[in-house]
């Protein structure tokens, strides 16, 4: 098979094209710009005029990975517009070009955040969404262009929403809480009980490569994660674990922490240590049969191992 992997020089992106070529597949990688890549076709911006034809041309299956990402404190005047612009218009876009040039199969990786930003019962994929921040809301409204493009053209759409990825590579908040554990600071999380899903690299691209070829994925919305929720000060020891060094809780009560952040104008990232966001990811374990294939210990292993 021929799949266009948008992204492709991302997070996500270079694992997945990695592990599709090794199962024989053709890689389109479709980029912003030059980068090096083996049979790379350069589209420039993403919008709604952006040209994927030659990208597109003879491929099967395109797997849209390629995003405006979430941004704490967006500084831009108009946030929404600019997340529509790169995620909703030039999706669509991607879409229609998609269903015209024959694809058949058309993955987009969307967000949890479509669901909400977090409650104290699991997420699932037959709640009615409730997006609150401009990110959530265009890919949410991508969704939903997906699915009339869907009906009109017989295009398989797939959608999948994962919680936070870890693996090697990562970075941003993630990086950051292992650095500090790595560096034996005490942190202030000890008096947290929440639970959060996690989703590892290698899950994540074995879940999409399933979705790629599984018939019954078709017209489908998947929530992922690596099996199970855990509490930021499990996480932490978890983390710590898989370093070989110890955590070092303090158990500062959330109500100060969360008035901490309010003050230091970090009332987001606060919100994601102390509060809950969790999924039942058991539609895609039932309706394709898929079980993670590393557990969380043995990613955590992996991504601390690419620190050194």
């Amino acid at each position: 098979m021929k799949a266009m992997v948008t992204g492709a020089t991302g997070f996500v992106g270079v694992a997945l094209s990695a592990r599709l070529t090794a199962s024989a597949y053709r890689i389109v990688p479709a980029v912003r710009n030059k980068s090096g890549l083996l049979h790379e076709v350069v589209v420039g911006n993403l919008n709604v005029s952006t040209d994927w034809r030659s990208a597109l041309a003879d491929c099967d299956t395109v797997v849209h990975l390629a995003a405006r990402v979430h941004v704490m404190a967006d500084p831009a005047k108009d946030p929404l517009a600019l997340y529509r612009e790169t995620n909703t218009e030039a999706t669509l876009n991607l879409a229609h070009q998609a269903a015209n040039a024959g694809v058949k199969r058309f993955v987009f990786v969307s967000t949890i955040k479509v669901n909400g930003e977090g409650r104290e019962a699991p997420y699932r994929e037959i709640d009615v969404p409730v997006p609150e921040d401009a990110y959530a809301i265009s890919k949410w409204e991508a969704e939903q262009g997906l699915r009339r493009i869907a009906q009109e053209t017989g295009l398989e759409v797939v959608i999948l929403r994962p919680p936070l990825v870890y693996g090697q590579g990562v970075k941003a908040n993630f990086l950051h809480l292992m650095k500090t554990v790595h560096k034996g600071w005490p942190l202030p999380l000890g008096a947290i009980h929440n639970k959060r899903s996690l989703l590892y690299l290698g899950n994540f691209i074995d879940a999409i490569q399933l979705c790629v070829e599984h018939p019954a994925a078709a017209g489908q919305t998947f929530l992922l994660d690596d099996g199970k929720a855990v509490s930021t000060p499990d996480l932490v020891r978890a983390v710590a674990h898989a370093m070989g060094r110890p955590a070092r809780l303090l158990p500062m009560p959330v109500g100060v922490l969360r008035l901490a952040g309010g003050l230091l104008g970090k009332r987001e990232a606060v919100e994601r240590l102390t509060g809950s966001l969790f999924v039942d990811s058991s539609a895609i374990r039932t309706r394709l049969g898929w079980t993670p294939p590393f557990s969380m210990a043995a990613g955590l292993a992996a991504t601390v191992a690419a620190l050194a």
